[in-house]
């Protein structure tokens, strides 16, 4: 609950003790006294809310309140404020119109608002509050983003490893069962080799050819009709020659190519009383052979996916690289494999592999690549034959990427701000804005450029990067929170 007070006497000499305010004169903060109210909340109340108009600039007089931002699944704290800390300048300064955050009181709070104009002319007024009002929105500024960027990066980084545990879990699911199903055919498996049937060499050797041509047939893809014409006319043939459970076996008959003919190989290959044992031992080993091909399958995803991370990550490398830019586009599109199948997106590619090599931060250009792919995700959700097309080629000394999405485009009006730090055209809590601030400090970490067209149906973001060497030092500088 807000209460709006009349001035206190002693409210000159409190203003006096804040930092920002030290060096007014008296006349000065007796106006400035004049200039504001102040208020009194109780613990729970919002002071401000995001989105609010940035109305006003504060002085903590008594108690504590936390400034946060509503988040997707939590509120993400950027500061809390004490007794004598000024607060609520960085959206006046920076040209916001609206509060980015809300400001929730932890205890019983006795505050001075003074109104922007107020504000404004203050700075005019004393260079020594303009001073120290710019030495503290830098370091807030500073604060702020290194928050904001920790957040973002995790939000990502749980986004990934969700997408790669769903992708992971698949092959790792089908190899399990594959795994279960083969301990269920081991022993039909093993006990021909215990105990064979009564088979000359001859037949043993016929048998194991007829075994090579099964394993080593194309299979043919049959519609529904004729499948289950093939299935009828095997049984009909197993009835014929009396083996049992015929059910059992037409299915991995039909699937591994198998027809009568075949059959009729091997029946003459063996004696009635062998047809039955023999026929369920092959069957068995085709069986048993398509779940080794399965697990082999899965096992073989599992690896690329690792793979990808690795180089993704660039795991066990040092900062700077020598590096195909290919193959961090390919392991980008990998890790948001999960996104793109959710979306049904083609992907198109028009690769230059004659480009050479380059030197670049690895991990960090491969972040480039996810925020420019994931935002192109982003503008594709229920468009109609979504697609995102990557190309590469170069121009003189650079190479080129363009990452081009067939979605609505990007409004004219806000195009001229899209790399601003914190401007976001997402809702409350899907994002912060600094993804594409952080692009182009990536992309300029490394001397390249980045801009983009966008026209409705056609969004194409260019990254421009040198084929030179990394070779200034105030570029070599890694990509820290206060870059």
């Amino acid at each position: 609950m807000e209460v709006q007070l009349n001035p206190v006497p002693d409210l000159t000499e409190t203003l006096q003790q804040v930092a920002v305010f030290a060096e007014l004169p008296s006349e000065t903060l007796q106006w400035l006294v004049e200039q504001g109210r102040e208020i009194r909340i109780d613990p729970g109340d919002i002071l401000r809310h995001e989105g609010d108009p940035a109305d006003c600039v504060f002085v903590m007089l008594n108690g504590e309140l936390r400034v946060y931002q509503d988040m997707a699944d939590h509120e993400l704290v950027l500061a809390t404020y004490k007794t004598l800390d000024f607060f609520g300048e960085l959206p006046t300064l920076t040209g916001k119109e609206n509060f980015w955050a809300s400001g929730r009181a932890i205890s019983p709070c006795h505050i001075f608002e003074l109104p922007n104009a107020a504000f404004w002319e203050l700075l005019s007024r004393s260079p020594s509050v303009t001073r120290r009002v710019l030495s503290t929105m830098a370091q807030r500024m500073h604060d702020v983003q290194s928050l904001y960027k920790h957040n973002e990066k995790l939000a990502a980084l749980g986004t990934l490893a969700a997408g790669l545990a769903h992708e992971m879990n698949n092959p790792a699911a089908a190899v399990l069962r594959c795994v279960q199903d083969l301990k269920q055919i081991l022993p039909t498996l093993t006990a021909f080799g215990l105990n064979p049937p009564e088979l000359t060499q001859n037949q043993m050797q016929a048998l194991s050819a007829l075994y090579q041509d099964a394993t080593q047939r194309a299979v043919p893809t049959l519609d529904p009709l004729m499948q289950s014409d093939r299935e009828e006319e095997l049984a009909q043939w197993l009835e014929d020659n009396a083996v049992p459970d015929a059910w059992k076996l037409v299915p991995v008959l039909v699937s591994s190519g198998l027809d009568v003919d075949w059959l009729n190989h091997l029946v003459a290959q063996v004696s009635p009383t062998n047809l039955s044992a023999v026929l369920h031992w092959f069957t068995t080993a085709l069986a048993g052979r398509d779940i080794v091909q399965s697990m082999q399958m899965g096992a073989s995803r599992i690896s690329e996916l690792v793979t990808a991370i690795k180089d993704y990550s660039f795991m066990d490398q040092a900062p700077i690289q020598t590096l195909d830019i290919h193959q961090g586009l390919e392991s980008t599109l990998t890790i948001l494999s999960h996104r793109l199948k959710r979306g049904d997106i083609t992907i198109q590619r028009n690769y230059d592999r004659s480009l050479p090599r380059i030197q670049a931060y690895g991990s960090e250009l491969n972040q480039l690549w996810t925020y420019l792919i994931d935002n192109a995700i982003d503008a594709l959700i229920e468009q109609p034959n979504p697609m995102i097309q990557l190309r590469t080629y170069r121009e003189g000394n650079h190479l080129l990427v363009e990452i081009t999405d067939s979605g609505p485009g990007i409004p004219i009006e806000i195009q001229p701000r899209i790399f601003e730090a914190f401007f976001t055209t997402k809702a409350v809590g899907k994002g912060t804005g600094l993804g594409l601030d952080m692009t182009y400090r990536i992309v300029r970490k490394h001397g390249g450029d980045i801009y983009f067209n966008s026209v409705p149906g056609s969004t194409r973001f260019y990254v421009r990067l040198p084929l030179l060497p990394l070779s200034n030092p105030a570029i070599q500088a890694p990509l820290t929170d206060s870059s």
